[in-house]
């Protein structure tokens, strides 16, 4: 009895020392959106955010990150199995998988839109191709915003779901599969229910990452109202003609992010609690 005290102790000891670059490590996370709470103008908030061009960014900023998630979840789930499961491949495949799911997250977002033009654009790999025989032409639509979200937050979702598969007991699936169950079965009734929680969180940072996104966005999609022109785009045009309204944007952009985050984390995320 009297040895546990001294271990729990132990396991809640942080040295003084440590305490002062936390603190200001949590001044430098939480002073800039005190700073936009503190010099938001509130009195004008109502007319500046029922404005038509705001209402539009606002509409088209939910609508393609909902869309762009349901995408990263279709094509990023299966994605996550395959980096899951490559353990036993050879190391250079195995790195270079891994490299291509991981690269978005570091890539500056400019950089990934314009290796999309590079792809898409009129004159890309595969875009001279689509205007040649189809007449499809993706950038500067709203489909290309789409793309640029999945581009950068696909990533996030995969991440989540192969870190909650491998921590998966695989054992479950190896007994449905030796009562007959089909492979299809298996993944459906056993392998996504273990890792729903993972995938929750993957699609939440998913989502709240593609609300946000700029760079790519407004390099392969540009920026016209009610097609391209996102929150995150219209709030960086607001701030140099209007910086009042550029304020109650980013605090729309905030409010959003903090609301899913708290309300959904504790919930979705393992071994988080309230």
């Amino acid at each position: 009895m009297t040895a546990s005290v001294p271990r729990r102790r132990a396991r809640g000891f942080l040295a003084p020392a440590l305490w002062i670059p936390a603190a200001i490590g949590l001044a430098l996370l939480g002073l800039p959106l005190v700073a936009l709470v503190v010099r938001a103008p509130w009195a004008e908030l109502p007319e500046l955010l029922s404005r038509t061009e705001v209402l539009q960014a606002l509409g088209l900023s939910l609508g393609t990150g909902v869309l762009s998630t349901l995408i990263a979840l279709v094509l990023g789930i299966p994605l996550a199995l395959v980096l899951a499961r490559s353990a036993q491949w050879p190391a250079v495949p195995r790195r270079l998988l891994r490299a291509l799911v991981t690269v978005p997250l570091v890539l500056p977002p400019v950089v990934g839109g314009v290796a999309l033009l590079l792809l898409l654009g009129r004159r890309g790999l595969i875009g001279q191709w689509l205007d040649a025989w189809f007449g499809i032409t993706i950038p500067f639509t709203t489909a290309a915003v789409v793309i640029a979200q999945v581009f950068v937050a696909m990533p996030f979702l995969v991440l989540a779901v192969e870190g909650a598969v491998r921590a998966s007991d695989r054992r479950f699936e190896v007994v449905a599969a030796t009562l007959g169950a089909s492979r299809w079965t298996v993944f459906r009734r056993v392998t996504l229910p273990l890792v729903a929680p993972g995938v929750a969180a993957g699609a939440l940072l998913c989502f709240t990452r593609a609300l946000g996104e700029f760079g790519a966005t407004i390099t392969f999609a540009g920026s016209f109202p009610g097609v391209t022109q996102t929150l995150p785009i219209a709030t960086y045009l607001q701030l140099q003609t209007d910086p009042d309204a550029a304020i109650a944007l980013s605090l729309v952009l905030m409010a959003l992010s903090v609301i899913v985050l708290v309300s959904l984390r504790d919930r979705w995320v393992p071994g988080v609690t309230a």
